[in-house]
């Protein structure tokens, strides 16, 4: 791993090519959220959702420069379109916002999120929404600092495994 740079970073659309660092990312961000063996996924399932013929989700990565003159992908924002009924218009969902520890502080997180804002108001989107685990406080400070508000009279609801197999 690359220590500190002294680049700055940039965001752009995750490429094909990505696909082996975005399926690092997400086992990095599993441990970090404490589930080191959830992940299921392996890279050929983010090739065929990020760059099949008809992708619903997106990706964008921060990347920065090495001494080498080459360029090292520090995180990642994994996302895909809702859609609110109340405004009759798309939004964007975080799926996931990761950073490698090492690289925080550098401003990667926050311009992975200002690209996705500008992704919506390019597009006309209506919000950019996302969760966070209740005892990840950093993320808390961090996503307020930005004007973010958590959205506490929610509760999330999921159906998955046997409950969705057994739903017919």
């Amino acid at each position: 791993m690359t220590t500190r740079p002294t680049t700055k970073v940039t965001v752009r659309p995750a490429r094909r090519d990505d696909v082996p660092v975005i399926d690092a990312l997400v086992r990095e961000l599993a441990i970090y959220e404490r589930e080191p063996d959830a992940v299921e996924a392996v890279p050929a399932d983010f090739d065929a959702a990020l760059f099949g013929p008809d992708p619903r989700v997106f990706c964008h990565v921060a990347e920065v420069s090495n001494a080498d003159g080459g360029t090292e992908v520090i995180g990642m924002a994994l996302w895909y379109l809702t859609f609110s009924t109340w405004r009759g218009r798309h939004g964007i969902w975080l799926e996931d916002l990761f950073v490698r520890p090492q690289f925080r502080g550098l401003g990667a997180g926050r311009m992975l999120l200002e690209s996705l804002a500008e992704e919506c108001r390019a597009k006309g989107y209506a919000r950019l929404e996302w969760w966070v685990l209740d005892w990840n406080e950093p993320a808390h400070g961090f996503y307020r600092s930005l004007g973010a508000v958590p959205q506490d009279e929610w509760t999330v609801w999921r159906l998955d495994g046997e409950a969705l197999e057994s739903s017919r």
